[in-house]
């Protein structure tokens, strides 16, 4: 499959929203409502809301924390 490069970006953001989204939400469900029968039904719903947010953030946070990150100078020693 090939896409073009100026489509990365929004892929990358799509598939780590995706996989963080469909996690968190998972987890959480399964701590605040345990498993019982509305379980899929519950999760779902938080889910498909978790990821619109978890995609906008992660197409836009990785930019400005990019500046941030370039801002600090790393060194070996402490």
């Amino acid at each position: 499959m090939k896409i073009s490069i100026r489509y990365q970006r929004l892929i990358f953001a799509f598939f780590m929203a995706l996989a963080m989204s469909f996690f968190v939400s998972f987890v959480l469900v399964s701590i605040n409502f345990g498993y019982n029968g509305s379980f899929f039904n519950n999760w779902f719903k938080i889910w498909s809301q978790a990821f619109v947010c978890a995609f906008l953030g992660a197409y836009f946070f990785p930019i400005q924390i990019n500046k941030i990150m370039n801002k600090i100078k790393f060194t070996e020693n402490n």
